[in-house]
């Protein structure tokens, strides 16, 4: 089963829109602010249940397509988008995308390191700006994530990847609740722990889920993150850290 067919399992379990996405969301955009959406046109790229595609509509953009390749995902973004005319959402693969010189702003959280071609999905998004727009994406870090590199990668990849979904969201809690009652006993030090001992279980649970399901998931170090967009024919490349464990790189299409 491909990772966005084991992706759109999650987004039929978890399609309501939590109030903590837009903290993260916020996070995921840095070093820009909300502001840079008000009326521009916006591409979602890989929108799952459409969470963060709602911030950006909320945020002004004027008008914002989002796609995703699975029917359940698409079926829970286009329920969680209807309060927005400006929006609509679609059935797409980022490897077959043939939007040209369309959108102000193109980007993909937490979608590129789950692609067997990230290079291609990139090139198409670039592709679908317009001159000048501005493309950005989310992707783990190796950094900050060595030991899940080292340890849970490994069972990942040979274990919970090939498990039946039903089987590995109920495996989950064995996670969860002892990472639930450690967050909430001892005082975090770590951006990213302080930000999840917030969270509500179901939406710890729920990030654990989506760590041990994909059949692809790739940690950049930083030189490796910036080179996703640095090979392309952008200007302007920057790449902001994100709770010490994560990237956010963007740049701007030539003119």
């Amino acid at each position: 089963m491909a990772s966005e067919e084991r992706f759109g399992y999650e987004w039929q379990k978890y399609k309501e829109i939590n109030s903590n996405y837009e903290n993260q969301f916020q996070k995921w955009i840095t070093p820009f602010a909300p502001e840079i959406f008000k009326d521009k046109k916006v591409l979602d790229a890989g929108c799952g249940m459409g969470r963060n595609a709602f911030w950006a509509l909320k945020y002004g953009a004027r008008e914002l397509i989002a796609f995703d390749f699975d029917k359940r995902s698409v079926e829970a973004a286009k329920k969680n988008l209807a309060g927005y005319p400006n929006a609509k959402v679609e059935f797409k693969n980022i490897s077959e995308i043939s939007w040209q010189n369309e959108f102000d702003i193109t980007f993909s959280i937490g979608v590129i390191h789950h692609l067997k071609n990230p290079g291609l999905a990139i090139k198409n998004m670039i592709r679908a700006l317009k001159p000048g727009g501005l493309i950005l994406i989310w992707v783990y870090g190796y950094e900050g994530n060595e030991l899940i590199v080292r340890w849970l990668n490994p069972i990942r990849i040979n274990f919970t990847s090939k498990l039946p979904l039903p089987i590995l969201h109920f495996l989950t809690y064995f996670l969860s609740i002892p990472l639930w009652t450690y967050l909430k006993i001892f005082p975090q030090k770590s951006p990213y722990f302080k930000q999840i001992s917030g969270f509500s279980f179901s939406h710890l649970h729920s990030i654990i889920f989506d760590q041990l399901l994909p059949t692809i998931a790739n940690y950049y170090k930083k030189e490796e993150a910036y080179q996703l967009l640095s090979e392309h024919n952008l200007k302007d490349i920057g790449i902001s850290r994100c709770n010490q464990n994560s990237w956010t790189v963007y740049g701007y299409k030539a003119d």
